[in-house]
């Protein structure tokens, strides 16, 4: 099974990729994430924040986590992954493809800014450290049309959430 978080910066897909492995080991069900930001630092190096790069780099990590699902573990693809095209291609390309909306109001985002992104992107178009490619700022972000599952972590906790996310693959996962 490939699960495919999709949200904006600081939606907390890391953590609830985290919480929700924890909770899956507990049960006996083998997990691995795959998070986007450690695969650009190490593997995933050539690429930029264009459409196309974005759009290649989320194929990349289907690729990965299709070898793990094919072994019967658990894999979840944390990415922003702003394009419905992609998260479509990845349901027809691979076997039990979910996709989860990890959503946060923007606002919510705007505070938490973990990152520190939304605030060099909410700057002034003429200042050097204006970040012009963020998500859901400046550069678009298309809601799931067909998502499996929606979390909302501006209105439940993070337990919550996993606990919901924890649910629903005890429910679809196939070993």
């Amino acid at each position: 099974m490939i699960i495919q978080f999709c949200g904006m910066s600081g939606a907390g897909k890391t953590t609830l990729a985290l919480q929700t492995k924890i909770q899956l080991e507990q049960l006996n069900i083998p997990v691995e994430i795959i998070d986007a930001d450690e695969y650009r630092k190490h593997i995933i190096k050539d690429l930029g924040f264009s459409k196309q790069d974005r759009c290649e780099n989320i194929r990349r990590l289907a690729f990965i986590a299709d070898k793990f699902s094919t072994h019967n573990i658990v894999t979840i693809i944390c990415a922003i992954n702003p394009y419905e095209e992609i998260r479509k291609e990845l349901k027809n390309t691979y076997k039990n493809v979910k996709t989860i909306f990890i959503n946060c109001d923007i606002s919510e985002l705007i505070k938490r800014d973990t990152k520190g992104l939304y605030k060099k992107a909410l700057l002034p178009d003429n200042h050097s450290d204006k970040i012009r490619n963020l998500t859901g700022i400046n550069d678009p972000f298309e809601m799931p049309i067909d998502a499996d599952l929606i979390v909302y972590t501006d209105k439940e906790s993070i337990k919550v959430s996993a606990e919901r996310i924890v649910q629903f693959i005890k429910t679809n996962y196939q070993a």
